[in-house]
């Protein structure tokens, strides 16, 4: 009987032993639990971290002074699927295009010039009126054109199935909105911040240059075909203007509401431009000698302190005549000089 006792007292501590070894092991299985859940919270962070640091290399540039909204709402516009086969109707789009390396398969015929790397690429026509024909046999993925156009252009490819997309061409900032877009959609962000920071580095410098300095009053023309006009802010040459702090007096004294208006030579007279710019070309419009002989018919403009103090200057259509990326920083180093030097 003491034997049998001692059997099953055996066999009792044996099963106690086992059940407290298992409650044991499921105690360490639930301690480790939360070890895991830990790791892979944590590589789950590592993850949303590498992800935002990839996306933050899209906005690397700080205080770019583009407009985020304008930026987000042109970058909206584009497709999904980023386009192989892009077609460009306009040349300061192209010459983006160029600084981005990336190469479309149609560019527009035009007398302002392209990017000589492009000159075997297939001209489609005006930027206005590109031949459809042409267009069509490239088969793009894509047509990319100037926000000026778009009306124009949406009437052309009325009818196509094809993607189209509009940039702004027509200012300063413009030009820095519609870079960053591209470069942020084809991921070009290298060449992107790139170019985009010798610009602003530019600007800057130039900003810093002009500080402390009293701010010019400046008449912008520009010579057409049978007379002169003022331009406001609104124009490029005027958005250039306008970043270096000058005083345009289209807008300041003569109150014009449209990018060029007739220039009335009584109110010029009155608000005394310190500086006059005049933007003329043999090629598109009024030339150098119909702006003299305009000055010798009109005794007026010798009354201006602009010209008795030999502040009227003449400017290359090919630098600030078309809106270009390329010759931004150009285009705004002559003009400090021409006001601060």
């Amino acid at each position: 009987m003491k034997k049998l006792l001692s059997l099953l007292l055996i066999a009792m501590i044996a099963v106690l032993t086992a059940c407290s070894s298992n409650t044991a092991n499921n105690g360490s299985n639930e301690a480790a639990s939360p070890t895991a859940s830990s790791n892979s919270a944590s590589n789950e962070a590592a993850t949303e971290t590498n992800n935002a640091e990839e996306a933050s290399v899209e906005y690397s540039l700080e205080n770019d002074g583009i407009d985020e909204t304008a930026f987000k709402d042109a970058l909206s516009q584009l497709p999904a699927e980023v386009p192989e086969r892009v077609v460009t109707t306009s040349v300061p789009l192209t010459e983006m295009l160029h600084l981005l390396g990336i190469t479309p398969v149609g560019v527009p015929t035009s007398t302002n010039p392209i990017p000589a790397d492009f000159d075997s690429i297939q001209r489609i026509g005006s930027p206005m009126q590109p031949d459809l024909e042409v267009v069509t046999k490239l088969k793009p993925d894509l047509l990319l054109g100037a926000e000026s156009l778009r009306s124009t252009l949406d009437k052309s490819v009325e009818g196509l199935n094809l993607k189209t997309a509009y940039l702004k061409t027509e200012s300063f900032d413009d030009l820095k909105l519609s870079f960053k877009v591209l470069g942020t959609y084809f991921n070009k962000v290298d060449e992107m911040n790139a170019v985009l920071t010798t610009i602003l580095n530019k600007e800057n410098d130039l900003i810093t240059l002009t500080k402390g300095k009293e701010t010019p009053k400046v008449m912008l023309m520009i010579g057409t075909s049978d007379s002169f006009m003022v331009m406001s802010d609104r124009s490029y040459l005027g958005s250039l203007v306008k970043k270096l702090g000058a005083d345009n007096i289209a807008n300041s004294v003569l109150k014009v509401t449209d990018t060029y208006s007739p220039i009335n030579m009584e109110n010029v007279v009155a608000a005394d431009p310190d500086v006059i710019l005049v933007l003329a070309s043999g090629d598109h419009g009024a030339s150098v000698d119909k702006f003299e002989m305009e000055v010798k018919s009109n005794d007026t403009w010798t009354k201006l302190s602009a010209y008795k103090n030999d502040k009227i200057h003449i400017l290359d259509y090919s630098v600030f005549g078309v809106t270009s990326i390329n010759n931004v920083e150009t285009a705004l180093t002559q003009i400090a000089n021409y006001f601060y030097e």
